[in-house]
Formats: C-alpha cells, structure tokens, sequence
C-alpha cells in the first residue's frame, strides 16, 4: 500500500516541527523543502535529524529534505508554512507584499509538481494568504485551506482549563471568522464536560479569556523576544493533515473559502468545516447569536479589507 506524501514548504521552526507530528504520527513519507542560498542544506539536515530519531519513537516515514520542488511532486498533502514574520520596521503593507509574493512563488511550483494535493496554508497574514493561494493554483476551493482556527480553538481551550481546572480533553470550543483580533470566539458552542461555559464563568471572566485567545500569538511573541509560536501552530497543521490523510471527516473550524455560505461572498473565513480526502468536504453553517452575528460580519469585513489591500500589491 502506497504511503501518502506530504510536503511541507519552508523548514523554519513551524514547518519542521509539523513535519515532525506528522512524521511521528506515521501519517506518510514527508518532503521538507526550502530554498536554496547559505542555508541550502538546512532541511537536509533536519530531516536526517528526523529520520534518526524513528528508531527511539518507533515511527516508519521516510523524511527528506530538497530545495528541489521536482522531489515534491505527486504530493498527497502541501503544507505551506514560507514567509516571513513581521519586522519592528515593517508596516503591515509590507509585510503582506512580502508575502503575497512568496506565496505565489510557492503556488506556480505547486500547480506544476502537485496539482492533485489539498494545500494547506499556514502563512501570515492567513486569510489573505490562503486567498492568494487559490487565485495562484486555480485548484478547487475546497482543495485549498487555510489553518487558523484549529489553533485559534486550541488556545481557547487550554485558557478556560487553566481558569476552571479542569482537563483539556473535557473542553468543546468553536471560533470563526478572520486569524488575528476580529477572531470571534463562540460561547454558545463552548461546552465543559457538556456543561454550558456560560453556567461556570461570570461573563467578564470569560470575555478576557476570548480577549486573551485573540492575543494568544502576540503573546507568545512578546515572552520569546526574537520568534514566535510554533509547537502548537504545528500541532494544529499535523491534526489537519491526518484529516485528510486519513478521511477522519473531522469537524473541525478552518479558515475556507465561502461564497454563498455565511453570505461571506467568496473569501475565506475561519468557519466550521468538515474535513477529509478531499479536503473540505462541508462548510457547516450554524445559527448565531445576534451579537455573534455581527462580531462575524465585523471580522469578515477586516478580511475583505486585507485582501482588497494585497490587489494593489501584488
């Protein structure tokens, strides 16, 4: 039986920590890319650093490292995680040129070598970054996916278990809208043990958790000094993959493309899918609270926003 092949794009901390869960996880053979220059050899390296440590943890996935695209292709899974962070003298214009142009770079190889594979994008600012990626590959919507609320979702759990104590495994949340500050926690669809999180905290305390789930990633950033997070933004690509590797039909929040959906009008936005083989099988629309309604539609507008911005940059 053929193992599925995974790529991931751009070996940083982000990229090669994902490529460790899913390597761990036995979910295919992993390709580790990134470009050539000093650091050419860098995932070579790390792969090998990878593959020898199978033998401890008991994995079989066959990890390489390349500059080479021409090695990617036939992939299963594309992981793009390229780009670079903010810098103190960057604007955000900047910055999302910056980006927008790694990522077509990315894309128009991907097209070539892979253009079967469900793309998943990693790359900040994601919700632009994942729109660009569909106008690069051409691929249907539902083959090109952003990761945001998966993540998102993941740091909302882990603050409302450290408030209330109790096991992470006993929190069911739900984000949706755009990755950054408009982000728009769900308190409707936050259960604890199936108990409401509305009957367990005042609602002051559980809006400064939402309001710390929105600066979870500046957070980081301002402990660390010099990076930023990457364990769980790894974590939270590796469970989508296996998704798909997999067709587990996980419901879970990703940031996908919604036209009639939502009324968003063809933008991605973090919503509540259903993920398998073939990518996002579903969007799942839910009713919303009214004040849910409109912190979605504040935060869709912000994503409009961004993608208007990066036309004019790219």
């Amino acid at each position: 039986m053929r193992r599925a092949k995974i790529t991931v794009v751009g070996a940083g901390n982000v990229g090669a920590t994902t490529a460790h869960w899913c390597a761990a996880a036995e979910l295919g053979d992993i390709v580790l890319l990134d470009i050539p220059g000093d650091l050419a050899d860098m995932p070579r390296g790390k792969a090998l650093d990878l593959m020898q440590a199978s033998p401890i943890f008991g994995f079989d996935a066959n990890v390489t490292g390349t500059n080479d695209y021409a090695d990617t292709a036939g992939s299963d899974v594309v992981v793009i995680t390229a780009g670079i962070p903010r810098k103190p003298d960057m604007s955000r214009d900047d910055l999302l040129a910056t980006n927008a142009k790694i990522m077509t770079s990315v894309c128009e190889q991907v097209k070539s070598t892979s253009p079967s594979a469900v793309v998943m994008v990693v790359s900040n600012p994601l919700d632009a970054m994942v729109q660009r990626a569909l106008q690069v590959t051409g691929f249907p919507p539902q083959r090109v996916i952003g990761q945001a609320g998966v993540l998102d979702t993941a740091r909302y759990r882990t603050f409302l278990a450290m408030e209330l104590g109790v096991s992470v495994e006993d929190i069911s949340a739900l984000l949706m809208g755009g990755h950054g500050d408009t982000m728009v926690p769900l308190p409707s669809c936050t259960t604890v043990g199936g108990i409401p999180v509305t009957q367990l905290l005042e609602p002051s305390r559980l809006e400064e958790i939402v309001d710390r789930t929105r600066k979870g990633g500046a957070e980081i950033v301002g402990l660390l000094k010099t990076g930023s997070a990457y364990y769980a933004p790894a974590g939270a690509t590796a469970q989508m993959v296996e998704a798909v590797i997999r067709d587990k039909k996980r419901l879970i929040p990703c940031a996908a493309y919604c036209d009639k959906e939502y009324d968003v009008g063809g933008y991605y936005v973090g919503v509540p899918v259903v993920l398998g083989t073939g990518g996002v099988e579903r969007v799942v629309e839910l009713e919303l609270t009214e004040s849910e309604t409109a912190a979605f539609h504040k935060s869709v507008a912000a994503v409009k926003e961004l993608v208007e911005t990066m036309a004019t940059l790219v």
